[in-house]
């Protein structure tokens, strides 16, 4: 028998994708099953990702639930072998391209109750209310699956381990709490203590209360996390946890973003044989209309949500200074967000034609062309949890420009503070100022042709594979399994120690925290639990 784990997520490539959470979600699920654990996805019946699927066979659910009837779509997920789930319900059949926002950028009014049904969905495959079998550990991946622990410890299930991971603590699914009776979750634990945040109802922060394990996704922003700057209030609740608060890295798929056998950028290319990257360049600025395609030209890569985390604001009040300082400077920009700003760089593009060409929305093509073809990614962000794309860049010889917060602070190495493993750019601060210094610093690199191929050669041989996190995340469920099954999760003989994960503090690995948590549902009852309210 496997260990049998289910990754439950809002989103997983190639079925939908707005962000890196749907990247990390396909290609740890691949790499798990790689190393032997029977590893599954359960996300949303978006019609996008119905589409993508492809074929699938019906798995009914014997309840209903809290937003109505239901029912899974099994299928997998092309190009791998991962058992893929869906959650056909009427309301997220109604989603579009955005499955969290409608066309005018505004949040869904129930999405409470679809991401409940989410949750509710997970908790009939533990207990056995599908003809599926039941998972041993549930990974719950950001708020919309951060129910499910409170939910299976309320239904007694605590054989089922439990691990939240935190993506992004700014997104925390906070809701109006007369939603609490319909999604299932009992007057007393509408406290401080329990999923209370604010006067709302916290999926997040019922997820940090109650999972058996936590962890997010780099070692500085585990710490970050802990901080009133970066905790977004949940620095208090997070406290509670700081003992088995984990940091695994992200990685990324390898083989996917590998610039040596690429099929989707115009020539490949590799360290040490990098005439490829020029032909690169010259698809990118054909793709986005610069003119003329100069080989000479440096060209600035853009690629992210277009949000105000990312900075889209301060962005657009840098990029004329930038351009009106290097002449011949050309920009591209891949990425949809918050449409004031993707006004405002559709608007630059006008007023800088042939010099500035800009994509609102994402296309993998155009994804792997703007690596491939740019010098340089410009990256700032006001947090960063792990930071995907400038990954993506390094392996493609894109040096990035960045903020040094985050997971940046642990993947990229400044070139200001160690310059012989250099692979990018870091800088401070949020102003103009701030990113046109950045940028200046960069550029100076950029002259230096000799140092500017060493500062590419670093990048693009940056270890950045799912190998050493896959382990890190068997281990932790592992930790989290009922005894009865650990041993399923036992490392082979063969394989290496591997020191990516480690617990934010230096005290020894807790035991499975499920009786203390179970107290703590207890404590709330009788309103003795010592967790400090948010």
């Amino acid at each position: 028998m496997q260990a049998r784990v289910l990754l439950v997520s809002s989103e997983a490539v190639p079925l939908v994708k707005t962000g890196g959470l749907a990247d990390v979600i396909t290609a740890l699920a691949v790499s798990l099953r790689k190393a032997g654990i029977d590893a599954s996805i359960l996300m949303p019946a978006y019609p996008e990702a119905v589409r993508n699927l492809g074929e699938t066979s019906q798995v009914g659910l014997k309840n209903g639930l809290p937003g109505g009837a239901g029912r899974l779509l099994r299928g997998v997920i092309p190009g791998t072998d991962v058992p893929a789930l869906l959650l056909d319900t009427a309301r997220f059949r109604q989603r579009g391209a955005n499955p969290y926002l409608d066309h005018d950028g505004v949040e869904f009014n129930d999405n409470a109750l679809c991401f409940a049904d989410l949750s509710h969905a997970a908790v009939a495959i533990c207990a056995g209310e599908t003809s599926l079998p039941a998972p041993h550990v549930v990974h719950a991946n950001d708020w919309h699956a951060g129910l499910i622990p409170c939910l299976l410890k309320l239904r007694g299930l605590d054989h089922i381990g439990t691990m939240l991971t935190i993506h992004n603590l700014a997104f925390q699914g906070n809701f109006d709490l007369r939603w609490a009776e319909q999604v299932g979750i009992p007057q007393h634990l509408l406290t401080g203590d329990g999923v209370e945040y604010w006067g709302k109802l916290s999926f997040l922060k019922a997820g940090i209360r109650f999972s058996d394990c936590v962890s997010t996704v780099s070692r500085n922003y585990a710490h970050e996390i802990m901080t009133q700057r970066f905790g977004c209030g949940m620095d208090g609740v997070l406290s509670f946890r700081k003992l088995d608060l984990r940091a695994i890295p992200n990685a990324i798929d390898a083989e996917l973003w590998n610039p040596a056998d690429d099929t989707l950028i115009a020539r490949n290319f590799s360290v040490g044989h990098m005439k490829g990257k020029a032909v690169c360049k010259r698809d990118l600025q054909k793709l986005f209309g610069l003119t003329p395609a100069d080989p000479f030209a440096p060209v600035l890569g853009i690629g992210s949500r277009i949000s105000h985390q990312k900075m889209a604001d301060v962005v657009l009040a840098s990029l004329p200074g930038i351009l009106a300082r290097h002449e011949r400077l050309q920009v591209v920009v891949l990425g949809c967000g918050e449409r004031e700003y993707e006004e405002g760089f559709l608007a630059l593009a006008e007023r800088y034609p042939g010099r500035v060409g800009v994509h609102i929305g994402y296309d993998e093509r155009r994804a792997h062309a703007l690596h491939a073809g740019s010098d340089m990614l410009l990256h700032p962000t006001r947090f960063e949890p792990y930071g995907l794309t400038p990954i993506y860049a390094m392996r493609y010889g894109a040096i990035p420009i960045g903020s040094r917060v985050g997971g940046l602070v642990d993947t990229v190495r400044d070139a200001g503070l160690d310059p012989a493993n250099a692979t990018g750019v870091l800088f401070d601060g949020e102003t103009v100022a701030d990113m046109q210094d950045a940028v200046a610093r960069a550029f100076e690199l950029y002259a230096d042709t000799r140092r500017w191929q060493a500062i590419q050669r670093n990048a693009m041989s940056v270890d950045c594979d799912w190998s050493g996190p896959t382990q890190a995340y068997i281990d932790a469920y592992a930790h989290v399994a009922d005894m009865a099954v650990r041993p399923l999760f036992a490392r082979p003989r063969s394989a290496p120690v591997t020191a990516v994960e480690r617990p934010v503090s230096n005290a020894d690995r807790m035991a499975r925290p499920a009786a203390a948590i179970a107290a703590a549902i207890a404590g709330v009852v009788g309103g003795a639990s010592s967790v400090a309210a948010a």
